[in-house]
């Protein structure tokens, strides 16, 4: 079982920063691939990025790429999403999650991660 806590969160203003962190539980975190995903109001969970289990591969979806940059710490069991040049696009309530996959390109699906975190709400304002 793992535990996921996300935070970082909170309101800014467009071509602003944040930086989301993801606190995981357990001893095998870094075992786990790691993504992040997010879902705006009235919209579907969407694929942001992800990080395999050593943090030797990343992959963003389009509409971040260039903005948005994933890390781990598996030192301090912890995940980040640095996201610059936000937009009021970017605002949505953001989740963490982990997977056991170890195919990189199965990591943009949402069905391969079996743990979640609650989600931190991120709004930009223009």
């Amino acid at each position: 079982q793992v535990q996921l806590v996300e935070s970082g969160g909170g309101l800014v203003q467009a071509g602003g920063s944040l930086r989301l962190s993801c606190a995981a539980s357990g001893r095998t975190f870094s075992t786990y691939a790691m993504g992040w995903f997010r879902q705006a109001p009235g919209k579907e969970r969407e694929f942001v990025a992800t990080i395999t289990w050593n943090g030797g591969n990343t992959v963003y979806a389009d509409s971040v790429k260039g903005r948005f940059t994933i890390s781990r710490d598996n030192a301090k069991n912890t995940a980040y999403l640095q996201m610059n040049s936000l937009k009021p696009e970017d605002t949505a309530v953001y989740y963490c999650a982990v997977s056991a996959q170890v195919q990189l390109y199965r990591l943009l699906r949402q069905d391969v991660y079996a743990y979640w975190g609650q989600g931190t709400q991120v709004t930009v304002s223009s």
